[in-house]
């Protein structure tokens, strides 16, 4: 159908939102254990320092007056956020001229290695591939990925989802592996990803997925407009504008909730607008605005979209049924229109999916992680904590806000420079010296919205051996790892 058909009555349907409403609410960052590539989740108290000074400074506060108690040669290098090009893959319909075309020219305009470039049989002339049929697709992609790859770019605008007892979208599919759990056929509970709000920069590592995304676009020139939209937005820092729009259609509003705060968190960093036409008195959509950097909203068809203009990185997405059912939407509007009106990403549906707002893009999640310096593909899809039914299209490593953290020694103290700290969660900088096995801490940071960091914490004692970065587990962030090291 084309609507919105959330259940058989009204009285599950309510029932329902009310359940999983709660269950959004509840849940946190990222999920499973740490991965091999932790240090083992350390304990968060501490001991006082040994002739210097503890310092608990927010991510507010500019400096500290401390006493330095030596000359310090430990250093240490920050994670750094984001994928790299070194990382992301390239599927290529072989014997495909559009998508051997598109591969060539994001290989050459990403620097891909050339062994990260897969070549798979594959018809693209239907919209749907057969669970069988993917299955061996996925089989022979995975089996010729490269180690280290994390995440993967496919350059077909079909097949675009995988049907079976339920349909997937085909980026999905291939992350995660085709399983009903993650559909279930319409209007029902499904799977969570594990990579939903997570601190992971490696999902393959950590969590055994590789997040995909699809490129979408469906000439040569569109293909080489929307790489160049999103390798111009690197490190461009942009300031707004935001639209976040709770439409006079109430069953493709109910992100609502999550959007309404947004503006006043991120006021005096990020130009966030949020409207209220639920009563139907005013407009549902927008018309010649410039620097459109996100737009979320909830229509079966959006009208005006060439109209505005789109800054380099911008995410948009309507909340309908069908949107990522390409070509055709089932009559509603395809994501494409999005990418054709200057989007560098975007995000639909390939089959019913009913209103969970669990399945589609949560705009605080989004922001947040793109902002913290995550490329596009990873902040989208760690938006999205039931992304079964939802094909994610785009330019994947466009990263806007991109993170260069620093780690130096200036006046007598360490200065430490990041915009990726979690919002509300807890950093410590700690030393060990060899008389003790336990960690002290030098001083400890807690992350806040909208605020890139500039944090002091004073030298350690001159018997120090190993420094530490301690602060949310990759792999599960209410848990404590070791996120970098001196030794």
């Amino acid at each position: 159908m084309n609507v919105l058909s959330p259940c058989s009555t009204p009285t599950r349907f309510f029932g329902l939102l009310l359940v999983h409403a709660a269950l959004l609410a509840g849940c946190g960052g990222g999920g499973g254990g740490a991965s091999a590539a932790e240090a083992s989740p350390v304990p968060v108290t501490s001991s006082p320092v040994v002739g210097g000074i503890t310092t608990a400074i927010t991510a507010t506060t500019a400096t500290t007056v401390i006493t330095a108690t030596s000359a310090s040669t430990l250093r240490l290098t920050l994670p750094r956020q984001g994928l790299t090009a070194s990382e992301m893959g390239v599927i290529v319909a072989e014997g495909d001229a559009l998508s051997e075309a598109i591969g060539a020219y994001y290989q050459a305009a990403r620097g891909i290695p050339a062994a990260n470039i897969i070549r798979v049989k594959l018809a693209t002339g239907a919209d749907a591939l057969s669970a069988t049929e993917f299955t061996k697709l996925k089989a022979e992609i995975d089996a010729k990925l490269p180690a280290g790859v994390q995440a993967n770019l496919l350059t077909w605008t079909a097949p675009s989802r995988v049907a079976g007892a339920c349909s997937m979208s085909i980026t999905s599919a291939l992350a995660l592996g085709y399983d009903s759990k993650y559909c279930g056929g319409g209007c029902a509970v499904t799977a969570a990803s594990p990579f939903y709000d997570s601190e992971s920069s490696q999902p393959w590592t950590d969590h055994q997925i590789r997040p995909a995304m699809m490129l979408g676009a469906r000439s040569l020139e569109a293909a080489r407009a929307l790489i160049d939209r999103g390798v111009s937005a690197d490190a461009t820092y942009p300031v707004g504008d935001g639209y976040l729009m709770r439409t006079s259609d109430g069953a493709r509003s109910v992100r609502h909730p999550d959007q309404a705060a947004l503006p006043a968190r991120w006021a005096g960093t990020l130009q966030l607008n949020y409207s209220d036409n639920s009563a139907g008195a005013d407009v549902d959509s927008l018309t010649a605005k410039r620097d459109v950097m996100f737009y979320f909203t909830g229509l079966s068809r959006v009208p005006h979209i060439a109209g505005n203009s789109f800054r380099p990185g911008a995410v948009a997405d309507h909340l309908t049924s069908y949107g990522g059912l390409l070509p055709g939407a089932n009559g509603q509007m395809p994501i494409t229109d999005w990418l054709d009106g200057g989007a560098t990403a975007s995000y639909g549906a390939v089959e019913e999916p009913c209103n969970y707002a669990q399945k589609f893009s949560r705009a605080s999640v989004l922001i947040d992680q793109y902002w913290r310096g995550g490329t596009l593909i990873e902040a989208y899809w760690k938006s999205v904590q039931w992304p079964g039914q939802g094909l994610f299209i785009g330019e994947p490593l466009a990263q806007p806000f991109r993170d260069t953290p620093g780690f130096s020694i200036e006046a007598g103290q360490y200065l430490i420079i990041t915009r990726a700290l979690r919002p509300a969660a807890r950093y410590s900088l700690e030393y060990r010296t060899p008389a003790s096995s336990a960690w002290t801490t030098l001083a400890s940071f807690s992350g806040s919205h909208a605020q890139a960091q500039s944090l002091r914490a004073p030298l350690p004692p001159a018997e120090a051996t190993a420094l530490r970065w301690v602060g949310p587990c990759r792999a599960d962030a209410g848990r404590q790892c070791t996120l970098a090291s001196s030794f």
